[in-house]
Order: C-alpha cells, then structure tokens, then sequence
C-alpha cells in the first residue's frame, strides 16, 4: 500500500486516532465516515493505493460547487485540532484478499504514526438472536483492551460487546494466527460452510480488527445491526459514538454543534417521482 500526498500536504503525525469504515451490509461504516468528515472539516491530506481493492472513480462528495476534484477508492483526511485521520473507502476489497488488505492497512497506520483505531462497521439485522429494542438502537463494540474483547471506557458509554466472542473459537483463532504471522492449518470455511459461531470473525472488520491488534494498536471497533435501505440514521448514531469516544464535541466543531450532512447525500435516493404517474 503507498500513501499518494496532496500536492503540499501530508499526514498530520499528531492525529493518533485513526477512524476507518469496514465495508458490510448497508455501508454504515462508510456513511459514518462521509458526515465525520462534513462535520469535522476534515481535509483531504492523499489517497492511498492498494492492488487489492477494486478501482473506482467519482465526483467530489462533500463539495456543493463542482471544483474538478475526484473521488478515488481510499482516501485519508485529517483533523488536527481534533488529532484524527480518517480513512474513506469507497469500493469493496477483490475476493479472497481481505488479510491482505487488512495487513497492508496495520502496515500504514504504523507507518504514519497511528495509535488507536476505531473500525467502524454494521451487522445484519437477520443474525441479531436476542432482539431488545426497548433502549432504542443499541451500539455494540469489541476492544482490543483485553483478551475478551472488553473495555471499561466503552462499558461506561452504556454499550455492549459483541454478543459470543470467542478469541478461541475457529475464526478468530485463524486470523489471529496469521496476524501473528503464523501458517494456519486450515483457512476459513466457504460461504455455504458458515456455522453460527462463524458470523462475525468471517466480516471484513474481524480481519481488520486481528491485523491491528497483532501489531500493538489499540483497536476499538464500532458496530450496530442494521438492514438493507436508507440507512442515514444508522450513520448518525455510530458517528455520535465515535464522538463520545473521542472526547469530541459537535459544538467544537465551528459550527453551532450541528451535523453537517455530506452534499453526496442529496442524491442518494435520486430524484422524487414524478407525481404524474399517479
């Protein structure tokens, strides 16, 4: 993976905390990180190029004015006075490349400096056994913090591990071994050979979360179940909780504490219908 800067710019070596999206079911991850860079006024330090995510090219996704700038497949923005990069990613990783990915991603973070990663990501509404939607939408998180994937920070928020995590169970086991740099015995199941247990550590943020840890990296990963559709408000919600966990408030951001909502978003659904159709 190589870091491709602006033209005068460069990744900000006092952004510690590194925010990321794992690419799942309703891009959740992706939408978070879109109104975290909106809001934040994150700007755009380089991209990163890597031979195992698909290519794609689009518009400006934050600009109101048409301005000549593209959107490319990885892209790192920086907040300084919030001391975060952000890491955009718009196009899915090749099948079967995933660790690899994963690893050239803990390489960079490394590289420039980063010391706590927040994965952000979504699970699927169908997996999700033991529904209480009594508290509203629930905010799930695994932390790298100790071996059960625990954190007293996270705990204090009012949020819940991740429901039967297992560090010993086969998945996890098996990206853990690579991470570590090991051969495994055996790789993951197929698709069609998934068991219950196997969920999770077969998600893109597994892999991400394994790849981190095993280089020493605090790891907290952000996650809410959800299904297919308009899935802005779930956005929201795990964008808020990336700002609890920082210690960053929307009112800090120079802009009366309001969410800024990425331009990007205004055609997401395209346009109304045209009511002569009725």
């Amino acid at each position: 993976m190589e870091f491709v800067p602006e033209k005068g710019k460069a990744v900000h070596e006092d952004c510690a905390t590194l925010v990321l999206p794992a690419l799942s079911i309703g891009n959740v991850g992706q939408l978070a990180v879109d109104l975290l860079v909106s809001t934040l006024r994150a700007e755009r330090t380089g991209f990163l190029d890597d031979p195992n995510i698909l290519p794609c090219i689009g518009n400006d996704a934050y600009g109101p004015v048409p301005s000549g700038e593209l959107a490319l497949p990885l892209e790192a923005y920086g907040s300084p006075s919030n001391a975060v990069t952000l890491v955009q990613q718009r196009s899915p990783v090749i099948k079967g490349m995933m660790i690899e990915f994963a690893k050239n991603l803990a390489d960079f973070a490394v590289s420039s400096g980063k010391k706590h990663i927040v994965v952000l990501s979504s699970l699927d509404f169908g997996k999700w056994r033991s529904i209480d939607t009594s508290s509203g939408l629930q905010t799930y998180y695994l932390s790298s913090s100790s071996s059960d994937g625990s954190d007293d920070q996270c705990e204090q928020f009012g949020w819940k591990r991740l429901p039967d995590f297992n560090p010993d169970q086969r998945c996890w086991k098996y990206l853990s071994t690579l991470a570590e740099g090991s051969n495994a015995a055996e790789g993951l199941p197929a698709e069609d050979d998934l068991e219950e247990g196997d969920y999770y550590p077969s998600l893109p943020f597994a892999a991400l979360f394994s790849l981190f840890k095993a280089k020493g990296l605090k790891v907290t990963c952000l996650l809410c179940y959800c299904s297919e559709g308009d899935n802005m408000s779930d956005a929201f919600h795990l964008a808020e909780a990336v700002l609890k966990l920082l210690g960053v408030r929307k009112n800090l951001c120079g802009h009366g504490g309001e969410w800024i909502i990425p331009y990007s978003w205004k055609t997401v659904y395209g346009p109304p219908p045209d009511i002569s159709i009725f």
